[in-house]
């Protein structure tokens, strides 16, 4: 038996190199991961799942349509269950950036498979003559069909978990939202008092805003549901057999839990990357939705004493080395550059998906890493930010009041009675005065104090904040 510092040799059409011989992966991850020394971050795990449940679906097919034979197939299908279970992970050795289309990834995959079945079959790793990563592992194949089949299934895994992460964070604004009901506010547009609204109603809101937006995966979910593979090369089958792309796909579709299904065009897959544009552009649209309620966050914590202070947020950390007792609203902060980093990768996936050309878009690998990523970076931030940066949120209704109760708009109650320019007028004595419109209003004998406690108290204010059908 090798021990771990033997080698074997293996040859492709390159010629022969030597592999650890210890190793699942072989000559052609080899001259990947010396020619694409690049980023060193791994390939996303959904990714790596997806193309090995590809791979047991395939040989599945194969084996039933005899172009497999049984001992072979089921090597292939059982290191294929492995890898996709989380098994020789370590063995997926290229980079997320590497050669266009994908070839380096779907021959690592191949390479691992072939050599672990080698060894349920009693074979040594590199017996090529006896299960080869071309022939077997990868029959009625190409790169061209089943990386587009990998990109799409694993977006669909990453957008199954980024969903239950958003409802979390969606939940815990709708909870806030509830312990805010009777929280009246001052409202504000353009940054400037309008209307009052409740400090429950803007969470509500927050938290609608995202559910909405979740709303709209199921148009995403539909289009990445129509896989490429079976297309074999261009989309054209070559070298698979009549009925292995139904069966490929069905298979698949049975292996994932996702109900896939095959491509109306076979050529049209493989030519666009709109489902993957798609994917990416609802992440983006739901990093802008993060961003602004971050943003807003952060201005309503603003202070203590010279911002709005109308909530305080959770004390996570120190807010500063030098000012004792600070607190910064660290959690939302994080949230933006997260959110900016997905809007980023969205211009990086749209350059990619317009680069297609003729019968392929080779930057396919550069689309996975991108949306994958933001995918990943929200799924494991925004429970965090739920639990310890929503949940924790508490009113400083003294200050809410404070507010509301000075708004020059809440004048505007006024407009039906006294008209809109002595109401103007009300507005700029006020303003001279340093009073708030309520007290004028008395002062000036618009107004008794009941009428004024009437139509600008603060059971008033919170009847104004309910939305008129």
């Amino acid at each position: 038996m090798n021990d771990a510092s033997s080698t074997r040799t293996e040859r492709d059409s390159l010629g022969p190199r030597e592999i650890p011989a210890q190793a699942y992966w072989g000559v052609q991850t080899l001259r990947a991961v010396e020619n694409f020394p690049v980023s060193g971050l791994p390939l996303s795990p959904h990714l790596v799942r997806a193309y090995a449940l590809i791979k047991e679906a395939c040989a599945a097919a194969n084996r039933q349509l005899g172009e497999l034979d049984d001992r072979r197939a089921r090597a292939i299908e059982q290191a294929a269950r492995e890898l996709a279970q989380g098994q020789w992970r370590s063995e997926i050795r290229v980079d997320v950036f590497q050669a266009g289309a994908g070839t380096s990834t779907n021959m690592n995959v191949n390479e691992v498979l072939a050599n672990r079945a080698l060894e349920i079959l009693g074979h040594p790793r590199g017996d090529y003559q006896e299960l080869s990563p071309n022939d077997q592992v990868n029959r009625g194949q190409s790169t061209n069909d089943t990386f587009p089949t990998a990109l799409n299934l694993a977006i669909l895994f990453a957008l199954s978990d980024l969903e239950r992460a958003v409802n979390v964070l969606a939940s815990a604004l709708e909870d806030r939202g509830r312990a805010f009901a009777s929280v009246p506010k001052a409202g504000r547009t353009h940054l400037k008092d309008a209307m009052p609204v409740t400090l429950g109603e803007e969470f509500t809101a927050y938290g609608s805003s995202l559910r909405r937006l979740l709303a709209t995966l199921t148009a995403v979910r539909e289009d990445l549901r129509e896989v490429a593979l079976g297309g074999s090369a261009v989309g054209t089958g070559i070298n698979t057999v009549p009925g292995f792309r139904s069966l490929a796909v069905s298979t698949l579709a049975g292996l994932s839990g996702e109900p896939l299904r095959s491509a109306r065009d076979p050529f049209e897959t493989m030519q666009s990357r709109r489902a993957s544009a798609l994917a990416s552009s609802f992440l983006r649209n739901l990093a802008l939705e993060l961003i602004r309620i971050a943003n807003d966050l952060r201005l309503l914590s603003s202070g203590p004493g010279t911002g709005l202070d109308e909530i305080r947020i959770p004390e996570v950390q120190p807010g500063s080395s030098i000012m004792p007792a600070k607190v910064n609203p660290s959690l939302a902060e994080c949230l933006d550059q997260v959110a900016f980093h997905v809007v980023g990768s969205d211009t990086a996936v749209a350059l990619a998906v317009q680069a297609g050309q003729l019968e392929i878009n080779v930057m396919m690998p550069g689309i996975a890493y991108e949306v994958l990523f933001s995918a990943e970076i929200l799924t494991r931030f925004l429970p965090v930010f739920a639990e310890k940066g929503i949940a924790g949120i508490a009113a400083e209704e003294a200050n809410c009041e404070r507010w509301l109760v000075s708004s020059q708009a809440l004048a505007t109650i006024l407009t039906p009675r006294l008209g809109y320019l002595k109401v103007a007028e009300l507005i700029h004595e006020a303003s001279a005065r340093g009073q708030d419109p309520r007290e004028t209003a008395v002062a000036s004998g618009l107004l008794t104090r009941e009428e004024a406690d009437a139509l600008l108290g603060r059971k008033a204010l919170i009847r104004l904040t309910r939305p008129v059908d």
